[in-house]
This record gives C-alpha cells, sequence and structure tokens, in this order.
C-alpha cells in the first residue's frame, strides 16, 4: 500500500508539471494518448519532418473503476476428498476497484527516430511502479546518410526494443493499464492477445496497403538460462516467435473509412510463451467467479491478489508451442463505426504431445455523435470456443453495452452492461454454470 500512495504522489506531481497539455513538445509519428488517438492503429507515416534538438513528452493515463457485478455458479465439488474445496464463490458488493495508472516517455532522439516507455505505475498484477516496455522507432535513418536508404525509409518503419507485438487489430482499441482511453468498453475480448516481447518489427506502407513482419524472442522477458523439459517435449529449446500482417486501410471519402487486416503470431517452441496472458495490469472484471477460500493454496483472495487478477478472461495456456490467426474488419462511415475479430489459434503445453484449438469471434458497433463526437453509444457481442488439456471442449459468451462521454479530449466517462456466460465446464471446475453480470463506470485520463 506504502508503494502504492508513493506511487501515486509522483502520478500526482506528474499532473500538476503539466500545466496545459497544448504546451507538449511536438513527437513525430506518434499517436496521441488522447481522443485524437481513437481509431489510430499503427502510429501515423510521416517523413516531412524537421529536427530542432532532443524533446522529451512526459504524460500519463489513469484509471478509476465502480464495480456492481454479481456472479454465480453450478460446480459440484468434492468434499470429501478435499474438505478445502467449496463451490462457494467471494461475495461481491459494489464498490471501487484499485486504481491503475501509466506514465509514459515519449523522446524526439533524432529527424525520424523517437523512443517510447510506459511504466505501470499501478496495477492490478503490482501495486509497485514498473516497467511495461520501450521501444526505438525508425521513420528515417539519417546517420546513414544515404539517399537509397532515405527513399526505402518514406514507406518504412522500423521498430527495436521490448515491445508490445503488433498481432492482429484488437490490441490497438484495448484496455492497458492504466491506458483506457481507446477501449471503447470497460472490458476487453474474453481471449486477450496481447504480450509485449523483444525484438524487432519493420512496416511497409504505401496507398493505403501495409505488410508487416516481426521476430521477437517468443517470450514475456529475456532468459539465458537452459530450457527443461519433459520427455513429451519434441523440441525442448527457445525458438523465436514470428509476426506477420497484411491489410489495407483508406480513407474511401470524407467521411467513409475502410480497414482490412491479416495477421498471424507463430512460436515453434519456448519455455514460456505469454501471447493470452502477457497482460499484467489485469481484467476489470475484479474476482469474478472466484473461490471464496482457496485455503488447500494458503491464498485467501482479496481485490489486489494478483493471483486471481484475468478473473473473466480465458487463457488457453499455449506455454510451448502456438500458432494464432486474426482477421480484422474496421469501417467508420460518418459516426457509425464497426470493429470485426475472428480468430483461430491452437497450441499446447510442453508436456502434451497434440495441439489444441481455441477460436473466438467479436463484434463492436457503436455511434459517435455531438460536437467532435464526443459522445457514443455501442454495444459488443463477444464469443469463444476452446479445448481444454484432457479435451474438454468448453465455451464462453459475453455481451457489453456501453456509453461514453469525452469530457474533455483528455477525460473520458463511460459505462457498461456487462452479460458473460461459462458453458461446458466439467462439474468440478469452478466455472461450471458459470455467469456474471452487471455495471461497470470508469472515468479515465489520457494525455
Amino acid at each position: 500500500m506504502r508503494q502504492f500512495f508513493q506511487s501515486s504522489i509522483i502520478f500526482l506531481a506528474l499532473l500538476l508539471s503539466v500545466q496545459a497539455i497544448a504546451q507538449q513538445p511536438k513527437i513525430d509519428n506518434f499517436r496521441d494518448y488522447g481522443q485524437e488517438g481513437i481509431n489510430v492503429f499503427e502510429a501515423p507515416k510521416d517523413v516531412d519532418t524537421q529536427f530542432d534538438g532532443v524533446r522529451v513528452r512526459v504524460g500519463g493515463a489513469f484509471a478509476q473503476q465502480f464495480q456492481a457485478l454479481d456472479h454465480t455458479n453450478e460446480a459440484v465439488l468434492n468434499k470429501d476428498e478435499d474438505p478445502f474445496l467449496e463451490n462457494a464463490l467471494i461475495k461481491l458488493k459494489p464498490g471501487f476497484n484499485l486504481a491503475t495508472a501509466n506514465m509514459n516517455i515519449d523522446a524526439q532522439l533524432a529527424d525520424g527516430v523517437r523512443l517510447n516507455l510506459v511504466s505501470y505505475m499501478s496495477s492490478r498484477h503490482h501495486s509497485e511502479t514498473w516497467v511495461k516496455g520501450g521501444y526505438i522507432q525508425f521513420d528515417k535513418l539519417p546517420f546513414l546518410n544515404s539517399t537509397f536508404v532515405d527513399n526505402i525509409m518514406e514507406k518504412t518503419t522500423i521498430k527495436v526494443g521490448h515491445m508490445e507485438v503488433n498481432y492482429g487489430d484488437a490490441h490497438f482499441r484495448r484496455t492497458d493499464n492504466g491506458n483506457a482511453l481507446y477501449n471503447p468498453f470497460v472490458g476487453n475480448y474474453i481471449l486477450d492477445a496481447f504480450n509485449t516481447e523483444i525484438g524487432a518489427e519493420v512496416m511497409y506502407r504505401q496507398n493505403g496497403a501495409l505488410a508487416l513482419f516481426s521476430v521477437t524472442g517468443g517470450e514475456i522477458k529475456g532468459d539465458i538460462l537452459e530450457v527443461t523439459s519433459p520427455e513429451t517435449d519434441d523440441k525442448a529449446k527457445r525458438s523465436p516467435s514470428f509476426i506477420g500482417k497484411l491489410g489495407y486501410d483508406s480513407q474511401l471519402s470524407e467521411n467513409v473509412r475502410l480497414r482490412i487486416t491479416g495477421s498471424v503470431y507463430y512460436t515453434p517452441s519456448s519455455n514460456r510463451n505469454f501471447l493470452y496472458g502477457g497482460d499484467r495490469g489485469g481484467s476489470r472484471y475484479y474476482l469474478v467467479l472466484t473461490p471464496a477460500l482457496v485455503e488447500s493454496t494458503g491464498a485467501v483472495p482479496g481485490p489486489g491478489d494478483s493471483g486471481v487478477f484475468t478473473s473473466g478472461r480465458y487463457n488457453p495456456s499455449y506455454l510451448d508451442k502456438v500458432t494464432a490467426i486474426m482477421g480484422n474488419v474496421f469501417f467508420k462511415a460518418y459516426g457509425f463505426e464497426l470493429f470485426g475479430t475472428y480468430e483461430t489459434a491452437e497450441g499446447r503445453m510442453n508436456f502434451e504431445t497434440e495441439n489444441r484449438p481455441t477460436s473466438q469471434i467479436a463484434v463492436d458497433a457503436l455511434y459517435r455523435f455531438g460536437k467532435k463526437e464526443s459522445f457514443y453509444l455501442g454495444g459488443r457481442y463477444n464469443t469463444m470456443t476452446s479445448e481444454q488439456v484432457g479435451g474438454n471442449e468448453i465455451s464462453i459468451d459475453r455481451v457489453q453495452l456501453g456509453a461514453g462521454w469525452f469530457v474533455t479530449p483528455n477525460i473520458l466517462m463511460k459505462g457498461e452492461y456487462v452479460n458473460q456466460n461459462y458453458n461446458d465446464f466439467i462439474t468440478t471446475d469452478i466455472l461450471h454454470g458459470g455467469n456474471f453480470n452487471g455495471f461497470m463506470i470508469e472515468a479515465v485520463v489520457g494525455f
């Protein structure tokens, strides 16, 4: 708690030090953290820039929720074998969740060269301050003094560092700890593909078409230790992850935009891959479907318990091998906005001999209105199916209805009704017959 208050004081000092957001220094090819960053995917590309010295932009993001959710289940647990096994879920009451906050540092290091560094000052997984990741983005390579290279870089962007992998488009619209302004709803998708990995990315864009290729270390952090795996693992070593994306993004007319992309993520072998478990910020639905008492492990869940920070999401646990494909469509006509996701994946843990499949479908429909589209109403339908370890096939479905108001371009108030069902889990699983539903209200600041 002391660490959280220290982080809060630092964040408050940061807010007070920024007298006016309009006075922030200009950073080239940068996605704004406020309303201007809505529906921006990859950072914009502009080579018509000039460098007049190193510039540093310090910003932040802050999110606070009021939660009023109920949950139930129908699990039948065998108390004769273990007296600590209980069907009971932790008792939820309306109240405020622990606030989350990010600190954003962006620096223009040279002409066409910028740095991004994001730190989580408070997150559901860690109450202390720690670094999410950072990277350098090259839109020019001025230090090579080559006309040939300059011509290539007019259409090319290179990123190097420990960064968010660019698999699919859904991660551009998700909540990232305190940065919840891009997400029109409160919760992320049930199957949440997000991770930070060390590597390099090259993207080429021309006339609306884009092509991207990336190679990373395949894991959430660097590691130099030898991999230890069971005999069932036919490839007991670390391998790089390969990420590719092809797409088309065009402003068809002044008020109509269309973007279509297809992405693939592939890891042939890993010690611990976290494509579907890399979000340390945690789920927005605190403690839903969490047991009231996990006495056999000595853990009593609470609002800040990192062991249950992913409540409300599903992770297929592809820790060793994973192949994932995502297709996305974004369409905006005047105030109407549609974003669709279809995802299919298969993978396994290192003690398994066969891959298990998972798939997900999600559709967001919004209508933005008012001066500068400061208000919106919308709905999301999200469903997924997966084969669990042992062969049981389960499904989860969710409906979200939301509304939002940009009080200013950097302050968002949003509310959501959510209803999520857990289907076909075995009777001894705490999620058997599970459901949570209710209302969430979230206040967000991003600058």
